[in-house]
């Protein structure tokens, strides 16, 4: 029987904050289509103010921009769900937060399509020391289910990132 999302994203939250911990690493959140879920289940793990320095949800496209620095031409350009998007919400809450990494999240959660872009597509990123990696998520169901899919797809990716920096392999994608 396939995990639970919502358990998933719990053991994924708990594995990346004892791991920033044990590096002594910081992290931070940007948030558009989680709207402070990725923030909510990393702060229910034991410990993590060692570790969690903050983070952001810009819902708005303009405050993409304006908070977080997303460049307002990109915006115009492609719209708040696109790789380079994300990229640029992980990069620029890694700097505003001081973080050693950080997590964002961009996407459509439905129950309508945004922009031309489907119900379910989503891009997260983890911005680390070593460059940012993004990745593309095609996620079924009800906007809960989109929301903590994409919670527990963007701390699998910085998981990934933390393991692969420990075992010195090269990260896939990072730019």
């Amino acid at each position: 029987m396939a995990e639970d999302p919502a358990r998933a994203a719990d053991n994924a939250a708990a594995a990346v904050v004892h791991a920033l911990a044990d590096r002594g690493a910081t992290l931070a959140v940007v948030e558009s289509l989680t709207g402070g879920l990725l923030s909510a289940t990393i702060v229910d793990i034991a410990g993590v103010s060692s570790v969690f320095r903050g983070g952001v949800v810009a819902y708005a496209t303009e405050l993409k921009s304006s908070l977080v620095g997303v460049p307002a031409e990109l915006l115009d350009q492609r719209g708040a769900v696109d790789p380079d998007v994300a990229v640029a919400l992980a990069e620029g809450g890694r700097q505003r937060c001081a973080a050693d990494w950080c997590l964002a999240t961009t996407g459509v959660a439905g129950p309508e399509p945004q922009d031309g872009k489907p119900v379910g597509l989503v891009f997260v990123a983890a911005a680390g020391p070593t460059g940012t990696e993004v990745r593309r998520l095609d996620i079924g169901g009800n906007r809960l289910r989109i929301r903590i899919e994409a919670v527990s797809g963007a701390l699998h990716l910085l998981s990934e990132r933390l393991h692969a920096e420990v075992d010195g392999t090269p990260v896939g994608g990072a730019r």
